[in-house]
């Protein structure tokens, strides 16, 4: 097996890059004095970031991902974090068995 010096070129750049943008937020957030909205809007990015990555999965799969992923959404709001877990795991895997 053989590297291409391009293509790793491209993915260490890929990796720098995506790196120093994740790096530069945390530097960043320390600077803005946030009120108001603003710091709501900002409260909100990282329950709307989880929503996009597991909505698609969810809803894509076939109904015990989707009926889990529900019944895991109304877990979080009564249970902690971990029992929330549990309670996802549990629900997708007695799902699917009973899908067959």
């Amino acid at each position: 097996m053989t590297i291409d010096p391009t293509t790793l070129a491209a993915i260490l750049a890929m990796a720098v890059i995506t790196y120093l943008t994740r790096i530069a937020g945390i530097f960043l957030v320390g600077r803005l004095a946030l009120s108001g909205r603003a710091k709501a809007a900002f409260d909100a990015i990282p329950p709307a970031v989880l929503v996009a990555v597991i909505a698609p999965t969810a809803l894509a799969t076939g109904w015990p991902e989707t009926l889990a992923a529900l019944v895991t959404a109304v877990a979080a709001t009564r249970l902690p974090l971990l029992a929330t877990i549990a309670v996802g795991v549990a629900s997708v895997v007695l799902l699917r068995m009973i899908a067959g």
